[in-house]
């Protein structure tokens, strides 16, 4: 029987314990899923860095058309014999660049521009099997956080329509008159390029904080900078394709004079191509000072997002967009000294090397105007 209850005893003031919610894997920021995922696509940024860099310096040593065929399985596999290393270089001796540029290149000659080309092609593998483990790793595992199975496939896609991009501009230097690539390609190549670096950052800053963390950032937004970051984001990247063109070209190595160009502030004869609009991607002049006034105008609007920035209410926006001003700064003093040296191999790779840091620190500062960091307020 059960006992009995005084009338005067107090009710409910004893209580079963409740189980404290547990935190699921998405709401646990670096830690994880969501950690492990990071690390991994951080490792896949570092590696398409690296492929800049070594896709910029092939460029720099003339040894993109070193290897006249796209074999993306078998050419993993570099020449083993005298007789195969033969083959590639009687290839190689079919194309333009060789009978218009290189006629009487020896086979030690040739070996060296083909090991960079082949190295180049070679990362690409590498990035592509690293995503490839790593996907189908937090697949099976599954470890990939809600919502994010179609971002990180869509990089491997990106990544193979990279690929067949990447031969895309190779083949357009094997025939006709050419001695190097289509410009407009480069720059596709390019461009696509920064696009998944662009995204990568952008998947590493948000897995970089809780989904509920962001969810309340969000309510904190700066509209108008996030506005203004991201038609800064768009400058920077037009004027990366405008590099682009620079070197698809080697403009950058023509008129080594800054402000001026051939003793004025035009180029001399800047439309002499026809039809007119070839000017724009195969003059050294014109494409040059395109190069240069879209660099001007990039400084002038980085300016004035800046102004805007230091209205923030927050300190770590703020320092962000700081951040974007001095590297823009720098960028455009190592622009005007790569054109002063005549893009020498050093200095034109840390132009570019300098233009990855620009766009990784233009999207930080756009995601934190969009998802600002919650500070302290002291008395």
């Amino acid at each position: 029987m059960a006992e009995k209850r005084s009338i005067f005893e107090e009710v409910g003031t004893e209580k079963a314990a409740q189980p404290k919610p547990a935190g699921g894997v998405i709401d646990r920021a670096r830690s994880g899923a969501r950690g492990a995922v990071r690390v991994w696509l951080m490792a896949l940024f570092a590696l398409v860095v690296v492929m800049v860099a070594v896709g910029g310096l092939t460029r720099l040593t003339d040894s993109g058309l070193s290897i006249t065929e796209w074999a993306p399985i078998s050419g993993a596999i570099p020449p083993m014999s005298a007789e195969d290393w033969q083959a590639e270089f009687d290839a190689y001796r079919q194309i333009p660049e060789y009978e218009l540029q290189n006629r009487g290149m020896t086979l030690a000659e040739f070996k060296v521009i083909y090991w960079w080309e082949w190295g180049h092609r070679q990362l690409g593998r590498v990035i592509g099997l690293v995503w490839g483990v790593g996907f189908l790793g937090f697949l099976v595992a599954r470890k990939i956080p809600p919502g994010w199975t179609g971002r990180l496939l869509l990089l491997g896609a990106l990544g193979g329509l990279q690929g067949a991009i990447g031969w895309w501009m190779v083949s357009s230097g094997l025939t006709g008159t050419m001695l190097d690539v289509a410009s407009y390609r480069l720059a596709v190549h390019l461009g696509l390029a920064f696009v998944i670096l662009g995204l990568i950052a952008w998947y590493v800053f948000k897995l970089g904080r809780a989904e509920a963390d962001l969810l309340q950032a969000r309510r904190a937004r700066e509209a108008k900078l996030f506005s203004m970051g991201t038609g800064l984001m768009h400058f920077a990247f037009l004027q990366i394709l405008l590099g682009a063109l620079v070197a698809g070209i080697d403009a950058g190595r023509t008129f080594p004079t800054w402000p001026g160009m051939g003793g004025g502030f035009f180029p001399p004869a800047p439309f002499e191509l026809q039809p007119l609009w070839r000017n724009f991607f195969e003059d050294d002049g014109l494409v040059q000072f395109v190069h240069r006034m879209s660099g001007y105008l990039l400084f002038a609007f980085g300016i004035v997002v800046w102004l805007r920035a230091r209205r923030s209410g927050n300190a770590a926006t703020r320092f962000a967009f700081n951040a974007v001003f001095a590297m823009l700064t720098l960028q455009i003093v190592i622009g005007i000294v790569t054109v002063l040296y005549s893009a020498q191999l050093h200095i034109a790779l840390t132009h570019q090397v300098g233009a990855v840091v620009l766009w990784v620190l233009i999207l930080r500062a756009r995601f934190l105007a969009q998802y600002p960091l919650t500070q302290r307020i002291t008395a």
